[in-house]
C-alpha cells in the first residue's frame, strides 16, 4: 500500500499513535510494533501502537514513506505519507 494515514489525540502527543485500519500491510504493521485493537463503541478495528508520533513519523521515512499531507480536526492531528512504488 503506497499511503498510510496516522493520527493521535493531541492532548496525547506521546501515544499512543493510531496508524492504520483493518486493512493495512500487516508487515508494515509489524514494522511499527503495531497491535490490532477494537475500542469500545467502535464497530471497526485498527492498528495502534504506543510511540508518540514523531517516532513512527522517523520509522515511516526508514521505511521510504514521505509526509505529504498533515492536518487537525478537532483534538485529532492527521499526518498523510506516501511511498514511491519502485
Amino acid at each position: 500500500m503506497p499511503y498510510v494515514m496516522i493520527t493521535t489525540l493531541i492532548r496525547l502527543e506521546n501515544g499512543p499513535t493510531v496508524v492504520g485500519d483493518e486493512a493495512s500491510d500487516r508487515d508494515l504493521m509489524a514494522y511499527l510494533g503495531a497491535s490490532l485493537v477494537q475500542k469500545t463503541g467502535n464497530p471497526f478495528k485498527e492498528w495502534v501502537v504506543d510511540l508518540p508520533p514523531r517516532v513512527v513519523l522517523n520509522k515511516l521515512e526508514d521505511a521510504g514513506y514521505k509526509v505529504v499531507g498533515t492536518a487537525g480536526i478537532g483534538q485529532t492531528a492527521i499526518w498523510t505519507l506516501h511511498k514511491p512504488k519502485e
